[in-house]
């Protein structure tokens, strides 16, 4: 039996499968979400699955690699970056073996019926208290993109690592954004590597830090996309008119200086804390609710910023749950789009969840979760 195709077919076949691969290393859509679990009374990962699915959320991202996590994710759909945490950084950097290891162990296993698209190696590592970790960073992602290339995995699963605004030497206003002078003997090479295998710079943002940092100065309104005069930038003649927008374009400034304009800035954290201490201000379930809900509606329109309009804002906010387990103020505890028992914190646009006075299917003892996800979907359709 013999087989041929039509040039014209064998074009479109090329078009579809590498639109495919496109799809396969992309974020979906605009929205995700961080799971974090470090607390004790969260929803079983199983439960959190069905809950993902029913808020429509199609990306998160957890801080280790635990494979009941990552079992639970299997055949979900739902798009998952995967972390090496900074205790592995040291061993990691000095011997490829071991980062072979750690992915045969956390990721050849699991793809590709769970869907991890990617690795963050550390969090937040350059301008952290350990300065010994800024040295190892470069080699140990390093490491673990050849890992992955070895395994025949590196066009699926992207290698990055999350910044926190402590890189920064300056980000206001944006066309200020420049990373600190004592960090760029590290960072620069980190982007020239990242350039190298097409990775975007991801960047932890939160406004809420910046506002409870200086309330008497920042307008609380500017802070949570409320209705405020914004700032104007001399230098771009740029207008903004909320915080979010104006820390990406600062980050977008700062590589720009360092020689990287056209690399893909994507938040990996941003939220608002529904509490906190007394010197906490403006952690409230009032302005937590506003700042998640314009957020998600503004990441749904699905544009750029001021500065890089084509650029389509992508961000991860923190977080799903409330952890009661964190160390730290307050605030750190409190930062959860979901109660505990699956219901939701607070209305920022989500349906088909349990209310917070039904009974949860995340509360029934014993149950199996494929009774779980039977129980979810029927929710899902009688309140649809």
């Amino acid at each position: 039996m013999s087989f041929s195709i039509s040039l014209h077919e064998f074009i479109i076949l090329l078009f579809i499968t590498f639109t495919n691969v496109l799809i396969a290393r992309a974020f979906t859509g605009t929205y995700g979400v961080n799971y974090g679990r470090i607390a004790d009374n969260i929803p079983s990962p199983e439960s959190v699955v069905t809950l993902m699915k029913a808020a429509k959320i199609k990306n998160t991202r957890i801080y280790d690699a635990n494979h009941e996590v990552l079992k639970a994710f299997k055949g979900s759909g739902i798009g998952i970056i995967i972390g090496l945490g900074n205790e592995f950084l040291r061993d990691i950097s000095v011997s490829q073996d071991r980062a072979t290891d750690w992915v045969k162990q956390n990721v050849q296993p699991f793809v590709p019926g769970t869907r991890i698209r990617g690795i963050a190696v550390g969090n937040e590592v350059l301008g952290g208290a350990d300065q010994g970790l800024w040295e190892v960073l470069l080699p140990a992602v390093k490491n673990v993109h050849t890992a992955l290339d070895l395994l025949h995995l590196a066009d699926d699963v992207e290698v990055s690592s999350p910044h926190s605004a402590g890189v920064f030497a300056s980000s206001y206003p944006p066309s200020a954004g420049a990373f600190k002078e004592t960090l760029v003997p590290y960072m620069q090479p980190l982007l020239e590597f990242f350039s190298r295998i097409k990775s975007p710079f991801y960047i932890n943002t939160y406004p809420f830090l910046a506002y409870i940092s200086d309330p008497e100065h920042i307008d609380i309104n500017y802070a949570i996309f409320k209705k405020n005069p914004g700032i104007y930038d001399e230098k771009t003649k740029l207008h903004y008119n909320n915080m979010f927008e104006a820390q990406i374009d600062a980050t977008y400034a700062a590589l720009e200086k360092a020689g990287f304009a056209k690399m893909e800035v994507i938040v990996s954290e941003t939220g608002w804390a529904s509490r906190g201490d007394p010197n906490e201000a403006g952690a409230t379930v009032s302005n937590a609710r506003t700042y998640n809900r314009n957020l998600r509606k503004r990441l749904l329109k699905k544009k750029g910023t001021p500065y890089r309009p084509k650029k389509v804002v992508k961000a991860y906010v923190f977080a799903m749950f409330n952890e009661n387990l964190k160390p730290g103020p307050t605030s750190e505890r409190n930062f959860g789009l979901f109660k505990a028992d699956g219901s939701i914190a607070y209305n920022i646009g989500f349906t088909g969840l349990v209310s917070s006075s039904a009974t949860s299917l995340f509360s029934l003892k014993g149950i199996g979760s494929m009774y779980a996800v039977c129980i979810a979907a029927l929710i899902l359709i009688i309140t649809s």
